[in-house]
Parts: structure tokens; sequence; C-alpha cells
């Protein structure tokens, strides 16, 4: 509980530098990281159906899911800082932050 409570801290302050990132710099001129193309062009290949405008938390949480989630993060180690951080999501990609619309992925 301590660790993931940590961790849950440390994922509300990387959401909060990178929400202001998003609110500010046009996306098309915003690169996180070097290997952004290739994080998405492997997360569309190994994702496809997942639904990303609307999350379904069983689709992140779910040992089916957990399953899926764990190997495509390991495939980062080495190239991104934090790679295996949780990160906050909204579930409606319409709506903003709140309680009732953001899930702590790990």
């Amino acid at each position: 509980p301590r660790v993931e409570l940590a961790w849950a801290m440390k994922a509300h302050q990387h959401a909060q530098v990178y929400f202001n990132l998003i609110s500010s710099v046009d996306p098309k001129f915003l690169n996180l990281t070097k290997v952004d193309d290739q994080i998405y062009s492997d997360f569309r290949r190994t994702f496809r159906e997942l639904k990303i405008d609307v999350l379904d938390p069983e689709d992140l949480k779910s040992e089916p899911a957990k399953e899926k989630w764990r190997p495509f993060c390991l495939r980062f180690e080495g190239l991104v800082e934090d790679f295996n951080y949780g990160t906050l999501l909204r579930l409606d990609c319409s709506k903003d932050y709140t309680e009732e619309n953001t899930i702590f992925g790990e």
C-alpha cells in the first residue's frame, strides 16, 4: 500500500507536468521520448482492438490484459526513463481529469 501510494503520487506529479505540456504545445510538435513513434506503432499493433477514446478498466486491469501490458512495457526498458511507472489515465478522453474519470494504470 505505501509503495502504491508513492507511485500514485509520482504519477500525479507526472500527469500535471505532461498535462501542462500537452495543453501549451500543439501535440503534433511534441515528443515526450525519443521513441514516441516506435511506442505508438507497437501500441497500435499490440492493442489493435483497444478502444482508446473511452477506456474500459477491464482492458487495463484484468489478468488477461496484464498479460499483454507487461511484455509491452518491458520492450521499452532502457529506452524510456520510468518505463514501468504507473500513469493516470482519463477513462473518457472528452472529459477532464476527475476522480470519477481517472484510473491509475500500473
